[in-house]
């Protein structure tokens, strides 16, 4: 399919790491972080990509970088390919709106979530005893029901598979009791902010991950931020809690899975022309809804 970027190829560059996303080559003093088209679910990495859903997330994490540096510093070094390495130039065409040259921090080793809805994998847990990776809450709520105070409820980060739900007390012996405690608080004041912003918008974000290092002695925001792959985003008129809401992202290609007989381990089925179609409106209309 033209204008997909399922991954790349820079040879004089190095061989990246790919995830299920993106691809990182290490130069030196800095990383490149190339988002591709690549989608996946369930785990697994799908066959075909998602026109311009690379350009999409970028562009949207770096709206959000910029809107809260003044709460945290972040690993952005350039957005631009004119301002990277001299070698990478000549790779303009397939870089230009997708990557990023970021600084090279100690990556920690936890996810920091915030639940401001019930969804996903919190509705399913709260079902079984009321509670949310061990947090109560009160009784009666409903499937997409607001938490009236949004709760943090980090995870593992892991290499492969399945990232794993964790206490905070867990968390502090992972990262420490002081980062961990920045850590929280600073997810909290991201999620508020962005939560106040995307409701002048008409968008409720539900629930998000974001992801911290260290550089030079100090906590900074990487990775992504605030994307439709690390965030549930609602639109505030079709909001009906008692059911699943539909999602500004790959939703739409997860449901028609669904639809499969499939067992849900690689390889991943081919996606039909107008599901990859579809889910790549979606996340444009999120693009333009957010940040105009």
């Amino acid at each position: 399919m033209k204008n997909v970027l399922l991954k790349t190829e820079m040879p004089d560059v190095g061989m990246p790491r790919r995830g299920k996303v993106r691809d990182i080559y290490d130069l030196g003093e800095h990383l490149l972080l190339v988002v591709t088209d690549r989608v996946s679910a369930f785990d697994v990495v799908l066959p075909n990509g998602i026109p311009g859903k690379g350009k999409v997330l970028t562009a949207i994490s770096v709206f959000w970088f910029k809107k809260m540096e003044d709460i945290v510093k972040n690993h952005i070094v350039a957005v631009d390919v004119k301002d990277f390495p001299l070698q990478l130039q000549k790779y303009r065409d397939m870089l230009e709106g997708r990557s990023l040259l970021v600084k090279k921090a100690k990556v920690l080793p936890v996810e920091c979530i915030l639940r401001g809805y019930l969804s996903g994998s919190g509705w399913k847990s709260y079902q079984k005893d009321g509670l949310v990776c061990g947090i109560k809450l009160p009784a009666g709520l409903l499937e997409s029901s607001k938490i009236e105070h949004p709760i943090f409820t980090p995870s593992t980060k892991a290499e492969a598979g399945h990232d794993i739900n964790i206490s905070f007390d867990e968390m502090k012996k992972i990262a420490g009791a002081d980062s961990a405690a920045k850590l929280k608080d600073l997810s909290f004041r991201i999620y508020e902010r962005a939560r106040d912003f995307a409701g002048g918008k008409g968008i409720i974000i539900a629930d998000t991950k974001m992801e911290f290092g260290i550089y030079n002695d100090e906590i900074i925001l990487i990775d992504e931020l605030l994307t439709p792959d690390s965030s549930r985003f609602w639109g505030i008129k079709d909001y009906t809690p008692g059911r699943g809401q539909d999602s500004f992202d790959k939703q739409i290609v997860r449901d028609y899975l669904l639809t499969l007989d499939w067992d849900q381990t690689p390889p991943g089925p081919e996606l039909p022309v107008d599901i990859v179609n579809k889910t790549s409106e979606r996340y444009q209309e999120i693009l333009r809804i957010l940040t105009g």
